[in-house]
């Protein structure tokens, strides 16, 4: 049986001009009911059945005047207010109106000319109107910050305008496109409203589940859809962003391994936590390590007694590891050939098998060209987020192919991600506060870890 469920509001052509209508319909009334209360004495003491035609018409104009410019007021006064506490609704409904007056400009409808009758209906006239026949079914809804645009699909003339709506809808509404899925019979198109509304605080980014929470509609599920390549200039937000990850990851049991090859920032975090490299031998020792301990534990979890085929790590209860690289081609660049193959070798093998085992790339460099992620590699990152300023080729080699438009501004954090949809969207990193210590906080995170861990040692010592 066929499942019926509310698609939306239905856009209509008369919806071109909605904000008037509804506007109207909502003040319209409070200002007759302010000027009727002025006058409503008056009125009740007419004796209208005895009044002449000069007697009604004997208003007091200056005391009218007053009446309506107090309406007036009260009236801008409301229409401020709505403004401001429903700000959500008047923008649905400038939404439904520029969609309905996209369909009428670009006259993707269907219409006939029909005779229009004079202002004497007996009297032949030689003016006609235009009739609306076909008009396409359009459905609008804006839910937990998402706006879900459903277009029915009947294989008409207009169904390949329909059917790529994308970047009208972007530029239109001023949001950005997550999802579109074709359905039986319509096309959805969900885009996230407001999107620096859904920026979320540091202390908001969650990991659970086998997936991080970076946006209030953003996570990255990286059980699912492994491996992450960041890119961005300097000042874009990208080292705030990598300590926001390695800060998320700490909460849970992860297992972090940070290389720093310019022995910046990320190198600091070597007087709180282990395995943090900015050493070209170190570095490559490091990358040796990941991949062999990947590999004993691809061979160790067939050996479990609660080994299923199918399961990841996380069914068995091990810890996720991460390697987070920053400025990775600034790295392959001070290796020698045989080197640069020998590293280029060991990650692609562990993109490509490191997601049952729970061996994951966190890798961050300015440009990620094309020379040292070769062989598929740069592929197999599924998040991908590019922050700052970057040129349309570094668009190119962070996305791929694509007619997405995109747009600078000015704001510290903001770039564009792929969360492994191929669909790419707006994207503000959390907001940290200023006088946030990070490596205060990670210090605080590894003491309270190891102070469990020890507390659980003691515990079975015990009761051993």
């Amino acid at each position: 049986m066929k499942q019926f469920f509310f698609r939306g509001k239905r856009i209509r052509p008369t919806d071109k001009e909605l904000v008037f209508h509804v506007t109207l319909a909502a003040l319209l009334p409070v200002f007759l009911l302010i000027v009727l209360l002025f006058h409503g004495k008056a009125i009740i003491q007419m004796d209208w059945k005895n009044s002449s035609l000069s007697q009604i018409c004997n208003i007091n104009f200056p005391y009218l005047l007053i009446s309506m410019g107090v309406a007036g007021m009260v009236c801008l006064a409301l229409a401020v207010l709505i403004y401001h506490y429903r700000r959500d609704t008047i923008k649905q409904l400038y939404h439904r109106q520029k969609l309905a007056k996209m369909i009428l400009e670009n006259k993707w409808y269907e219409a006939e000319q029909v005779q229009s009758d004079g202002f004497f209906k007996d009297l032949s006239s030689s003016r006609s109107k235009e009739k609306i026949t076909y008009f396409p079914k359009l459905y609008y809804q804006l839910q937990n910050g998402l706006i879900q645009i459903r277009v029915e699909i009947t294989l008409g003339k207009y169904q390949d305008q329909l059917l790529h709506l994308e970047k009208k809808l972007e530029s239109g509404l001023y949001c950005e496109l997550t999802d579109k899925e074709l359905k039986d019979s319509y096309v959805e198109y969900t885009l996230l409203y407001d999107t620096i509304a859904n920026r979320i605080s540091i202390e908001n980014v969650q990991a659970q589940g086998g997936k991080l929470r970076l946006m209030k509609n953003v996570w990255w599920e990286y059980d699912k859809l492994p491996h992450m390549l960041i890119a961005g200039g300097t000042g874009g937000g990208k080292t705030y962003f990598i300590l926001t990850l390695i800060e998320a990851l700490f909460r849970t049991n992860a297992v972090l391994y940070i290389l720093d090859p310019k022995n910046a920032d990320l190198a600091d975090l070597q007087t709180v936590m282990p395995n943090v490299y900015y050493k070209k031998e170190d570095m490559l020792a490091c990358i040796d390590s990941f991949y062999e301990e990947m590999m004993k534990r691809s061979e160790d979890m067939k050996k479990m007694e609660s080994y299923k085929t199918g399961e990841n790590y996380a069914y068995l209860g091990l810890p996720a590891h991460f390697l987070i690289f920053d400025e990775y081609v600034a790295f392959m660049e001070m290796l020698g050939t045989k080197e640069n193959a020998a590293v280029l070798n060991k990650l692609k093998q562990i993109v490509m098998l490191g997601r049952q085992a729970g061996f994951f790339l966190i890798l961050a460099c300015q440009r990620p060209d094309a020379k040292y992620l070769g062989d598929g590699i740069r592929d197999q990152f599924n998040f991908r987020v590019a922050l700052g300023r970057m040129s349309e080729m570094g668009y190119g080699m962070m996305f791929g192919e694509t007619d997405k438009d995109f747009f600078l501004k000015q704001i510290k954090g903001r770039g564009y991600v792929d969360t492994g949809t191929s669909v790419i969207s707006e994207f503000y990193t959390p907001l940290v506060p200023k006088g946030h210590d990070f490596l205060k906080e990670i210090k605080a995170l590894i003491d309270s870890r190891q102070a469990a861990q020890a507390a659980c040692e003691a515990k079975a010592a015990g009761d051993d």
